[in-house]
């Protein structure tokens, strides 16, 4: 049975990778459907204005924290974590680190980048537009079970 400070270790990790799943969720389940259905210009500038109200310590400390703590999980469960409960850690460490946070570095913010530099309304934004919303949605998908499955993991660890 895991106690002390790897216990909370693993209860924060949980706590962080369960926060970012719902953060994905939201966005795949309403929030991109709500901009898709804005005219182009309305929804491009809605999107860049969110990318950056995204880049605020409250979400930044979710999000970058959660990554911090799965590599510390993995780290310390290859150290001195006994056979019990040693892959639901690994596992768990890997969804985030590959499936969400890996995910976003490598293939949600070049999007993001992109569709800044581009002005609402001038044409290669409004052609942009429903390719981007459509791309930028399935690796949030994607990002959303991977959070939601490495909390689930680390619970399964747990018990």
């Amino acid at each position: 049975m895991i106690d002390g400070p790897f216990f909370a270790l693993v209860v924060v990790g949980i706590l962080g990778t369960g926060l970012m799943a719902g953060v994905f969720c939201a966005f795949s389940t309403f929030v991109m459907r709500g901009l898709a259905a804005l005219p182009p210009a309305q929804g491009v500038a809605a999107m860049n204005a969110i990318n950056g109200a995204a880049v605020r310590p409250a979400f930044m400390t979710v999000f970058t924290g959660s990554a911090v703590l799965s590599a510390m999980i993995a780290v310390v469960t290859f150290v001195v974590w006994p056979d019990e409960g040693k892959l639901e850690l690994l596992l768990g460490s890997a969804l985030y680190l590959s499936g969400s946070f890996g995910m976003t570095v490598v293939v949600n913010i070049p999007r993001n980048d992109r569709l800044a530099r581009l002005t609402p309304g001038a044409p290669e934004a409004t052609v942009y537009w429903p390719a981007y919303v459509r791309e930028w949605t399935f690796w949030n998908h994607v990002r959303t079970v991977a959070s939601g499955a490495a909390a689930l993991v680390y619970v399964l660890a747990l018990t």
